[in-house]
């Protein structure tokens, strides 16, 4: 040990002794630097990520281990020192490890020069420090591997030019060998054996965030192996050519086939089997959660995962494979094999294509691959299969990855939440498979169905309902095997007084119609531990719909069963051009529908009936507009029963009408502005305007001379909200992960304090400190008047709500206003009450007019409302408009959705899912000054750090007396 570090030092003191070190650092430090800013633009990125630092890494660090190596023994062999050194008492490994050590150590110099950009990167946005440390680490095994290559092939030569040109010969070849350009011609299995060669591909898999053993041994054996070979080529410069010496050469070298040989299959063996990694990310967004394996660990049945993958494919798409194929497989190590996991090519196989084409809809995609001198169409398999029982998803390229281009036209191409695309296929198939009886098995609560009603009060069309209720609860109380209890009370006859059963159940009780003041009790309650859901009943249900109205409550109540949700939209306006040629208007709101498809049931809802359908588990309200009074009872009363309602009830909307020729906002008329006010949430009638907000295209009109050109922009828009990680609450599991939110034309929500006093209140979202307020509907910027952002500015700067959620009883909006059911019943009746006279007693009570369903006035504590101040956030349009920038930022915007739902609906599991996948960490907004005082200040950081090892080295140096080799 003593031997190979005092080579290493005087290794490393020759080197900091002349300018030599200096300039291959210094060259290597402008590099790393300017492809960060300059080619992989990081400020246009707008990411707080330091991976594109290690994007040019593997190709970087060939010339600076090539450089450094290329005079280790090529020096030595000119200068004649090389057989001194091979002819003291010195062990050869310690004279190649000692060389080897000092040019890591200068490699290490190098990287930890860098290491000023992720800390200031860290200061300008919430960086991921896990692939900073993986990025480091793969460096410097990667490094030592082509320090291993270059001193090997530095011994074999006395000449550094020719040293430093094969090194980077050699060292490129690895590189080559697993890239993509390699890659592409060969089918999956081939491309992958490359791959797992290939030294970039490994630091690819490295630079993520995750040390995997499979890199690990890697890199260890192709190190091993040139260093080996390295102190065998030093060691023939000892070796006679006489037959005395023969038998010693020939087993050398077959020993070192040997060596080489085992290190070969041991990196293909372990390339097959399952991996062992550390996942350094901060969400562990590699692996797989525990959400995910209690799931698939209470499997009851066998569940098939069937992955389809060509062996020629795009070649963008081939490096995806293995890193799929893993992650299946921990699946099927997780649960306990109780997940079937198997890989196909259905191109070998036309049983099993006909299969995945006929049962499964799997069929091969049509991909163009354009080669240096051809361009060819490839049709190939990328799906995967999710199958239980009798219920079955498929999952196709683009359910699973992510395209990003970049500043040089070329294209990103990832994963984009792998586990959360499986779990959620998972949880799909799992639950739609599921029987009511599974719902009984699964609960542990107490359960109680609980019926109050009083049947001598009844009106005479509800006298059969005690009876039908009682027939469908002794039916589901037998499936139970005893886990539901059901109770029938009679307030009139077990003289249970109103407030009593105000205080116990929460419920009023009823009128026979608006103008009686006769009143009954019809409710059914389901209590699940210490919670109560009220189920809807009305005059003309039956048994089977009083029992799908119950199994459709266990069913929301339960986590056991793929949750619906009631979507209400406007009706979008008719152009006469469209009514002419009798075309429909368009949806302006269906790429988030598209979404909620992928983990929900979405049924459109009909609020004109006064009710929403029972199997509803959150009603979704955008846009809402043109509303009817009979629409906000069906709304409120959804509310007054427990149901979680999600309303994007902004005050301004996009107009879309073919009148409108340029951009053009509208006031939203007839919505639920009193309606929330009611509830204490007011949606003011005002437009938030942010100096933190996300740039728009805006045409710009410029008068040059008497010409007025009209020219789109990109510039600041202070009607696009900007909502940063300060802006969020970081408790509250809606908004806990999201980097950024742009809310576009979103108006303040505010809270009464006093009427939400008891209820759980949150502000989601808010804007900076540094918005005001505009009642102004004139969005379009005047650069004349306003030169730097195009808007005036307002007098009070505070930060502002944009989105709420409230939790608790509500009281109905409707407690002290007319039935709007009843209304215009209520007209007829009286018309026909007045020509046939005074009705008394019983006839009176049969010629009321019934109430479809009962009025519920108060709601238990387990109502949630959500609303946010916008909805044109969701709009196709603005994703447009985002997209043709190359912005992902309404990814951003659209996930805040998700995560409401799935909050709605109590979806924990889903959330903590998707929370755990890769989120784009976005740099807090910076001018273009702040920009480049950053760049430059890294620039002059690396710079004066290598100018203090230099002087410091040579200061030393200069002080030591001249050193032995040894």
């Amino acid at each position: 040990m003593s031997q190979m570090l005092s080579i290493a030092k005087k290794e490393l003191k020759a080197y900091f002794g002349s300018p030599m070190a200096a300039i291959f650092i210094g060259a290597f430090l402008l590099s790393t630097l300017f492809s960060f800013f300059w080619v992989e633009t990081f400020f246009a990125g707008n990411s707080a990520d330091i991976r594109p630092l290690f994007r040019w890494m593997p190709i970087l660090m060939i010339f600076l281990a090539a450089a450094l190596t290329m005079r280790q023994w090529s020096e030595e062999q000119k200068m004649g020192t090389l057989e001194i050194l091979l002819t003291l008492p010195v062990r050869l490994s310690s004279l190649v490890l000692g060389k080897f050590c000092a040019v890591l150590a200068l490699v290490g110099i190098a990287l930890a020069l860098t290491f000023g950009l992720p800390l200031t990167v860290s200061m300008m946005g919430n960086i991921d420090w896990g692939p900073v440390v993986g990025g480091y680490l793969g460096a410097m095994l990667m490094a030592a591997a082509y320090i291993s290559i270059g001193l090997f092939v530095s011994s074999r030569t006395d000449n550094q030019i020719i040293a430093l040109i094969l090194t980077v010969l050699v060292c490129g070849f690895f590189y080559l060998i697993g890239s993509a350009g390699i890659t592409g011609f060969m089918g999956n299995e081939a491309g992958e054996i490359l791959r797992s060669l290939g030294a970039g591909s490994r630091f690819a898999s490295i630079e993520r965030g995750v040390i995997d053993l499979r890199d690990l041994l890697y890199y260890a054996s192709l190190s091993a192996l040139f260093l080996m070979l390295n102190g065998i080529s030093l060691d023939r410069k000892r070796w006679s050519r006489g037959a005395s010496t023969a038998s010693y050469r020939r087993n050398v070298l077959l020993a070192s086939l040997l060596i080489a040989a085992n290190l070969l299959a041991a990196n293909l063996w372990m390339n097959k089997v399952g991996s062992f990694r550390l996942d350094l990310t901060e969400n562990r967004e590699y692996s797989i959660s525990t959400t995910t394996r209690d799931l698939i660990a209470n499997l009851s049945e066998p569940l098939i995962m069937r992955g389809y993958f060509s062996e020629k494919t795009h070649p963008l798409l081939a490096p995806l494979v293995p890193r799929i194929r893993d992650l299946m497989t921990e699946y099927g190590i997780a649960s306990g094999n109780r997940i079937t996991v198997s890989f196909i090519d259905p191109r070998y196989d036309e049983e099993l294509e006909a299969e995945a084409n006929q049962l499964y809809g799997i069929k091969p995609v049509p991909f163009q691959v354009a080669g240096r001198y051809e361009a060819s169409v490839v049709n190939s398999y990328f799906n995967i299969l999710i199958k239980y029982g009798d219920q079955h998803v498929t999952l196709g390229f683009d359910d699973l990855i992510e395209v990003s281009p970049r500043k040089d036209g070329r294209l990103d191409v990832g994963l984009r939440n792998l586990e959360y695309d499986l779990t959620k296929s998972i949880k799909k198939v799992v639950y739609g498979f599921q029987s009511i009886a599974t719902v009984f098995e699964n609960i542990s609560k107490e359960l109680r169905l609980v019926s109050i009603i009083t049947p001598a009060s009844l009106p005479e069309s509800l006298k059969e309902m005690p009876e039908t209720v009682r027939k469908v609860a002794d039916a589901l109380t037998k499936e139970s095997a005893g886990k539901l209890d059901f109770t029938m009370i009679d307030p009139e006859a077990e003289g249970v007084s109103p407030d009593e059963l105000s205080r116990l159940y929460g419920v009023e009780p009823l009128a026979v119609s608006f103008f009686s003041p006769e009143t009954f009790y019809m409710h059914l309650l389901l209590m699940i531990g210490d919670k109560s859901e009220r189920i809807f009943l009305a005059g003309d249900m039956g048994e089977a719909e009083i029992r799908k109205e119950i199994e459709a409550t266990l069913k929301r109540t339960s986590s056991g069963f793929l949750k619906t949700i009631g979507l209400w939209t406007p009706q979008m306006e008719m152009a006469p051009q469209m009514a002419m040629m009798q075309q429909a208007p368009r949806d302006q709101y269906q790429l988030f529908q598209s979404l909620l498809r992928e983990n929900y049931n979405l049924e459109k809802v009909d609020l004109t009936s006064g009710r929403v359908p029972g199997d509803i588990d959150v009603l979704l309200v955008v846009a809402p507009q043109g509303l009817s009074d009979k629409e906000r009872f069906s709304l409120d009363q959804y509310l007054m029963r427990g149901g979680s309602v999600v309303a994007l009830a902004g005050n301004y909307l996009l107009d879309l009408s073919p009148y409108a020729q340029s951009l053009k906002i509208k006031k939203a008329e007839d919505g639920l502005t009193e309606m929330l006010s009611y509830y204490g949430i007011t949606v003011e009638e005002a437009l938030v305007m942010d100096s933190q907000n996300e740039p728009f295209p805006v045409p710009v009109e410029r008068d040059l001379g008497g010409f007025i050109v009209r020219e789109i922009q990109r510039v600041s828009y202070p009607y696009f909200v900007d909502v940063r990680e300060d802006g969020m609450n970081p408790d509250n599991p809606v908004v806990a992960t999201l980097p950024a939110v742009t809310m576009n034309w979103v108006s303040p929500v505010v809270i009464d304090q006093e009427k939400n006093k008891d209820r759980t209140v949150v502000t989601l979202l808010q804007s900076s400190e540094d918005s005001w307020t505009s009642t102004s509907i004139d969005i379009q910027p005047d650069f004349n008047r306003y030169q730097d952002m195009g808007f005036a500015k307002g007098d009070s700067f505070l930060r502002r709500p944009l989105a709420v959620s409230v939790q608790g009883t509500f009281s109905s909006y409707f407690s002290d206003q007319p039935d709007p059911r009843l209304e215009s019943d209520d007209e007829i009746a009286q018309e026909e009450r007045a020509a046939e006279g005074p009705v008394e007693g019983e006839a009176k009570k049969e010629a009321a007019v019934i109430p479809p369903e009962p009025f519920v006035k108060k709601s238990p504590d387990s109502a949630r409302l959500i609303v946010v101040g916008s909805s044109e956030f969701i709009n196709d349009t603005v994703i447009g408009i985002s997209r043709s920038l190359g912005q992902d930022r309404f990814i951003n915007s659209l996930e805040f959705l998700q995560n409401a739902i799935d909050w709605s609906v109590e979806d924990e599991e889903l959330l903590v899912i998707r929370s755990r996948g890769s989120h784009a960490r976005l740099l807090r907004p910076m001018s273009h000054r702040e920009q480049s005082f950053w760049e430059w200040l890294n620039y002059g950081i690396a710079l004066f750090a290598l100018l203090v090892v230099s002087i410091n080295g040579a200061m030393k140096r200069k002080r030591e007396k001249p050193m032995e080799l040894v």
